[in-house]
C-alpha cells in the first residue's frame, strides 16, 4: 500500500517527536507522610526522555519530597516507582544513579580538599594496578567536560573555585556516571546571568541527547525559559501539568497558590521618608577576604551588593554586623568604631540587625523550639523577659503573632525549629530579625529556596523598613532580585568593589560583565 505525501511528511514528525524511548520514569500514586502530616498525597508525574519539565510549587507543597523519593533518600508509604514500565524499590541515591538518575542539590556534596577531577570520580575510581589511575581519570573528565560544553580545570582544588563553578563539578559528576534523568534543585541560585543562560544551553544541548532533565525552581522567569512541560505542586498534591507556550507567568501563580496572583506580586512602596544621612559607613576598610574599600549605608535606600559568590560579598556583611575583623574606620550615626569596638553585641545594640545566608549555622538553634528561637537575641528584654526572667506568656503570645505576620507554618510555638521546612525557618528569622525596628538591616540572600508567594512577602517587608527610613542592605546572588529591590547597586570582585550603578542605570548585561571581572570600576 502506497503512503500519500502528507502520510509520509506526518510519519516523519511524528519519529522526530518520539526518537527517544518514554517515559523513562514513571511515578505512579506516591505518598509520604512524615509525623502524621502528609507531604506527598497521591502524586504521579512522568518524566519522558528528551524532556526539560520544571517542578514548581510553594515551600512545604512536596516537589523535593518527590525528587527524594526518586533518588532514594526517602521510601514512599505507598505508590511505586517505575524504570521503563518495571517497578523497582530505590533504596538509596547510590542504587538511584546506578539506575541512571541524578540529582544536584542546592549544598553540594564534593569534597573541599580534593581537586575537581578526584571529585567527579570519586566512588568510581579508574584504577592502574590497583590504585587509582589519575590521568586516566582527568582524561576522561576532561572529555564529559568538553562534550556537554563545561569549562572548568579538572585539576583544581574545589575549594577554590566559586560556587557557580562547584555547582558545575556537581552536574558534571552526574553526568559522568551516565545518568539518563538529571534533577536540578533550585540551580541559577549562584550564577550571573551568562551563566544562567550558559546552564539551560547545557540543559537543552542534554534533553536533545535525550536525557530527562527536572528543575525545581521558585523563578517563574526562568521556568518558561527552560522547560518543555511544567508540573505544580501544592500542598502535597500535583494539582496540574501546563506547557509554557499554552499558559502564562501569572496563571501559573495562581495554580500555585490556590488564588488570584495578584497576592503575589506586591505593590510598588511609597519611599516613605525617602533617603537620609548616612547611618552606618566603612572608611578604607580591609579584611581578610576584602581589599581596602569606602562605603555608605543611608537611612531610606536599599543598597544592593552583586557579585559572583566567593568575591567578598560575605565577609562585607560580617565587617558590618561585628563578626569580622577589619582595619580601617566603621562610623555608625557620626560615631567612629575600631574593629575591637564594634563587636556583634555593640552592633546589635546599635540597632544593626542581620539576616544571614546560612540559618542553620548563625540564624536559629535546630534543637530549641520555635518560640525560643523567636526570641533569640532579644530573650532578655521585653517583650520576651520581665526584669531578669523570661516572661513566658508573653514569649508565646507575641511568636503566635509573628507566625501569624509572617505565614510560618505550621503555627505552633512549641515545635521544634528543625522540625519546619527550610522556607519557614527562613521566614521565622526574617519576622524575627525585622520586627525589633532595626535602624539597619544587613541581609544576606533573604529569599533562596523560598516559594513566590513568601518571596514577594519578604521583598515587601525589606521595602516597608527602607520606606520607614531604615538602611538595607542586600546581598544576593540572585541578579533579579537585585535589581527590583536596589536603590543602587555595587558590584564586587576579587574582594573590593568593581562598579556603582544608580537604578536609572540599571543594566543586566553591564551588571553580569563587571561581576565577571570584565569590567573595572
Amino acid at each position: 500500500m502506497c503512503c500519500t505525501g502528507a502520510a509520509v511528511r506526518q510519519r516523519q514528525v511524528c519519529t522526530e517527536v518520539n526518537r527517544f524511548q518514554g517515559p523513562v520514569i514513571q511515578l505512579k500514586n506516591i505518598s509520604k507522610r512524615f509525623g502524621g502530616v502528609p507531604a506527598l498525597d497521591d502524586v504521579s508525574l512522568d518524566l519522558n526522555a528528551g524532556e526539560r519539565v520544571a517542578l514548581i510549587g510553594e515551600n512545604g507543597a512536596g516537589k523535593s519530597s518527590l525528587m527524594n523519593v526518586l533518588y532514594g533518600l526517602y521510601q514512599p508509604d505507598s505508590g511505586e516507582v517505575c524504570f521503563d514500565g518495571k517497578r523497582v524499590v530505590v533504596k538509596t541515591p547510590a542504587e538511584a544513579l546506578a539506575r541512571g538518575v541524578g540529582m544536584v542539590h542546592q549544598h553540594f556534596t564534593l569534597v573541599p580538599t580534593l581537586t575537581v577531577t578526584e571529585n567527579v570520580v570519586l566512588g568510581h575510581e579508574p584504577t592502574r594496578f590497583g590504585r587509582l589511575d589519575l590521568e586516566r581519570a582527568r582524561r576522561e573528565v576532561d572529555a564529559t567536560c568538553a562534550k556537554f560544553g563545561f569549562q572548568l580545570d579538572t585539576s583544581a582544588v574545589v575549594r577554590t573555585l566559586s560556587v557557580g563553578s562547584q555547582q558545575k563539578v556537581e552536574i558534571v559528576k552526574a553526568l559522568h556516571r551516565g545518568v539518563k534523568t538529571l534533577i536540578l534543585d533550585e540551580p541559577t541560585a549562584v550564577l550571573t546571568p551568562q551563566e544562567a543562560d550558559e546552564l539551560f544551553a547545557v540543559t537543552r544541548k542534554l534533553s536533545d541527547e535525550g536525557l530527562a532533565v527536572v528543575l525545581i525552581s521558585h523563578k517563574l522567569k526562568e521556568v518558561f525559559a527552560f522547560s518543555t512541560r511544567i508540573a505544580v505542586m501544592r500542598r502535597g498534591k500535583k494539582v496540574a501539568e501546563v506547557k509554557p507556550a499554552e499558559t502564562t507567568p501569572d496563571a501559573v501563580a495562581a495554580l500555585m497558590i490556590g488564588e488570584g496572583s495578584g497576592t503575589v506580586t506586591p505593590s510598588p512602596s511609597g519611599r516613605g521618608v525617602g533617603v537620609r544621612e548616612q547611618t552606618l559607613s566603612l572608611t578604607n576598610v580591609s579584611a581578610e577576604g576584602l581589599k581596602p574599600l569606602t562605603l555608605a549605608l543611608r537611612g531610606g535606600e536599599i543598597l544592593g551588593i552583586a557579585g559572583v559568590d566567593g568575591n567578598g560579598q560575605r565577609e562585607l556583611a560580617e565587617v558590618l554586623t561585628g563578626l569580622r575583623e577589619f582595619k580601617g574606620t566603621l562610623t555608625f550615626e557620626t560615631k567612629p568604631f575600631t574593629s575591637k569596638e564594634w563587636t556583634p553585641r555593640v552592633a546589635r545594640e546599635s540597632g544593626v540587625t542581620h539576616i544571614p545566608e546560612d540559618r542553620l549555622k548563625r540564624a536559629i538553634i535546630s534543637d530549641l523550639s520555635v518560640e525560643e528561637n523567636a526570641s533569640l537575641g532579644r530573650h532578655r528584654s521585653p517583650p520576651f523577659a520581665k526584669g531578669a526572667r523570661i516572661d513566658f506568656a508573653a514569649r508565646r503570645t507575641h511568636t503566635a503573632k509573628l507566625l501569624e505576620t509572617h505565614d510560618v507554618r505550621p503555627r505552633e510555638p512549641q515545635l521544634r525549629v528543625g522540625g519546619l521546612s527550610g522556607g519557614n525557618q527562613q521566614k521565622l528569622v526574617v519576622g524575627r530579625e525585622l520586627d525589633s525596628s532595626p535602624k539597619v538591616v544587613v541581609v544576606v540572600q533573604p529569599t533562596r529556596g523560598l516559594d513566590i508567594a513568601a518571596v514577594a512577602a519578604v521583598r515587601e517587608r525589606l521595602r516597608e523598613q527602607r520606606d520607614r527610613g531604615c538602611a538595607v542592605l542586600l546581598v544576593s546572588l540572585d541578579l533579579d532580585e537585585v535589581l527590583e529591590l536596589s536603590d543602587r547597586v555595587l558590584v564586587m570582585y576579587g574582594g573590593a568593589l568593581n562598579g556603582e550603578f544608580a537604578r536609572e542605570k540599571f543594566d543586566e548585561r553591564a551588571l553580569g560583565q563587571h561581576m565577571l571581572g570584565a569590567r573595572d570600576a
